[in-house]
Order: C-alpha cells, then sequence, then structure tokens
C-alpha cells in the first residue's frame, strides 16, 4: 500500500512524514523545499505477530507494511504548471490513496502560502487543482475516444459514456470518487489513471491543544469527508515529532501524561485499512510469522497468489484456524484436537486474522 502525503506548502506535510517515518525528510519554513518525493516505508505494528512469534518460537517477525510518499506542496495553479505542478502531480498518479495535510493551527512565525489560515479554502485549493488536472486527462482521452465512437467501437463507446459522466461531475466542482461504479466500470474507470478517483484521508494537523477556531474547524472538515465518502483524522504532527525522538517507554509514559491512547501513525494505518478495505491474514511457524495485506472479500486462492502465484494456480485448499482460537487452544496441535481447523476450499473469503496454511500442487 502507497500512500501519497499532500497538502499547500508548510501545513505540517514533511514534518509528519518525518514523525511516521523516521525519514529524516527535509522540513522548512519556505515553499518547496521538497522537491523530489520524499519515501519512507513504516511497519505495520500487529501485536498480533509477537503473540505467534512466542508460541512458534520463530526466526523471524515479518509484518505488512506501508510505504509513505512525501509530496512536494501544491498550490494554486499547480495544474498549469504553478510551484512545478505538473511534476507533483505526477507523482501524485502513482499513489493508492491520498493523506490530505490540512493545517487548522495559527502560527505567526510558520508563513502560510495565502498569509493566512483557512482549512476550507485550503482544501478547496487542492481539490480544485486535482480537478483541474483530471479535467486535463478526460479532455485528452475523449480526444482519442471519440475517433473511435464514430467507428463504432463498442469498448470505446462504453468508455465514452464514463468519460462523459466523470467530466459532467468534474466540470461542477467535485471529485470522481463521489461517483460509483458497477465492477466493470471500475476496471475501465481503473484505465484512465485520474487522482481525484483515488480515496483520500483528510489529516487535520492541529496545534497540542485546541482552541474553538480548530474545533470548528475539525467540524468543517469532517462534514465534507463525510460528503465524499472520505476519512478524516486529527492529530499534532509537531506532537508526532517530539514522540518518535523518545524511547519507548519515555513514549508511553509521555502519552499517558496528555491522555493520548493512539499515535498518529496508528491512526493513520487503521483509517487507511478502512478506507480502502483492508485486512490482513496470517502464516506462522518456525521460520517466519507474517502478515498478509488483502482486501476484504478476497478468495483463498487469490489470498494464496499472494505469497506466490504457484499458490493459487496450484490452489488445493488452505486449513484455516482463527487467531483467536489458536490463542485459546495454545498451540497448533490442541487447535485441530478441539476441531478449530476447517479445511477451506476455492469459495472460502478470508477473514482478518485468518492463520492459514495453504496446500498446492504445481
Amino acid at each position: 500500500m502507497k500512500l501519497g502525503v499532500v497538502g499547500l506548502p508548510n501545513v505540517g506535510k514533511s514534518t509528519l512524514f518525518n514523525a511516521i517515518t523516521k525519514a529524516g525528510a527535509m522540513s522548512a519554513n519556505y515553499p518547496f523545499c521538497t522537491i523530489e518525493p520524499n519515501v519512507g516505508v513504516v511497519d505495520v505494528y500487529d501485536p498480533r505477530l509477537e503473540v505467534l512469534a512466542k508460541m512458534y518460537n520463530t526466526q523471524k517477525v515479518t509484518p505488512a507494511q506501508i510505504e509513505f510518499v512525501d509530496i512536494a506542496g501544491l498550490v494554486k495553479g499547480a495544474s498549469e504548471g504553478a510551484g512545478l505542478g505538473n511534476k507533483f502531480l505526477s507523482h501524485i498518479k502513482e499513489v493508492d490513496a491520498i493523506l490530505h495535510v490540512v493545517r487548522c493551527f495559527k502560527n505567526d512565525n510558520i508563513i502560510h502560502v495565502d498569509g493566512s489560515v483557512d482549512p476550507a479554502r485550503d482544501i478547496e485549493t487542492i481539490n480544485m487543482e486535482l480537478i483541474l488536472a483530471d479535467i486535463e486527462t478526460v479532455q485528452k482521452r475523449l480526444g482519442k475516444v471519440d475517433k473511435l465512437v464514430h467507428g463504432g467501437d463498442a469498448t470505446a463507446i462504453k468508455e465514452k459514456e464514463l468519460l462523459d459522466r466523470i467530466y459532467k461531475t468534474l466540470a461542477d466542482q467535485k471529485p470522481a470518487r463521489v461517483l460509483t461504479f458497477d465492477e466493470e466500470e471500475q476496471k475501465i474507470v481503473n484505465g484512465f489513471f485520474l487522482i481525484t478517483t483515488k480515496p483520500i484521508i483528510y489529516v487535520a494537523n492541529t496545534s497540542d491543544t485546541l482552541d474553538e477556531y480548530q474545533r470548528e474547524n475539525l467540524s468543517k472538515i469532517e462534514t465534507l469527508a463525510k460528503s465524499e465518502g472520505a476519512e478524516m483524522i486529527s492529530l499534532c504532527a509537531r506532537l508526532e515529532e517530539e514522540l518518535v525522538s523518545l524511547s519507548d517507554e519515555e513514549r508511553e509514559m509521555f502519552m499517558e501524561e496528555l491522555g493520548i491512547s493512539h499515535s498518529g501513525l496508528d491512526k493513520l494505518i487503521v483509517a487507511s485499512y478502512s478506507l480502502l478495505g483492508l485486512i490482513s491474514y496470517l502464516t506462522a511457524g518456525e521460520k517466519e510469522v507474517r502478515a498478509w495485506t488483502i482486501k476484504k472479500g478476497t478468495l483463498a486462492p487469490q489470498a494464496a497468489g499472494k505469497i506466490h502465484t504457484d499458490f493459487e494456480r496450484g490452489f488445493i485448499r488452505a486449513d484455516v484456524v482463527k487467531y483467536d482460537d489458536l490463542i485459546e487452544a495454545g498451540d497448533y496441535a490442541n487447535a485441530r484436537a478441539k476441531g478449530k481447523i476447517i479445511s477451506a476450499g476455492k469459495d472460502y473469503v478470508m477473514q482478518d486474522g485468518d492463520i492459514v496454511v495453504f496446500k498446492f500442487n504445481v
């Protein structure tokens, strides 16, 4: 899973990126200090892996991972190349989902490119640039498709119907993600590589103590997110950066003092999995305990294919035990003796926390 971190310059993007990835990306009080995107890979903390590692006395633990891409600040006119916008917009097309960082705090010492803090205006600025970029993409695609439509090409006719529908939505200044498509249509739309079809999480960057102005704006951002089918979380990027500089013990004590139960990274991971409809299944043995990320609704053979294509091609069955059942039984042998291990066929829908042994033959 690759998540692109976007926003106006100086809203806390690189500060947040550094906090969640410990990557040391450049962070400065002026626009465009980030030119090329910084990339950081983060392990997804899953306490189940530690428990299984002890049970199996395993040699290696491999958690699921998320790749964060810190994309340079966008400005008004980015879709037309302002602030090197075209280059930055191309980076967004490569990610699975967008983390749109919105500045909610006021601080006269931190420059705002528009001279004042206004989260609603800032969101509209970024969204408008992404919409304009998509309008250009759709227009170019329509130019190619129209020629084929005149020739009676059935695929082109279907594409044109979808492009016209998307264009109307974009022209109404709405992102394409507000539209719904059936499975066949979604496959076609995916081929358009539009930015505003990507799922989005609005990340409200606040100060460590909220004032009335920030509370009002958090409410507005939450309402906007719901209207788009997006996710929204709030955090203090500066505080998150402080937390990662502490030892595990110090961090735990500091969070307890502040009344914080989950870090910003934890919030982002939960929101990302929810937004993209992801779950994790697990494999466990003496050599390795590992988490595998899949889409909700994935069938057993396709889940096996995440490990190796031969597993999917030669799939016979999957021996599945629920994590809670295995822990309650104490070990795999007891779980089998208690009838907690099921033999699942090709139509089995994988569930979060399934511990699986795949049987295959090629």
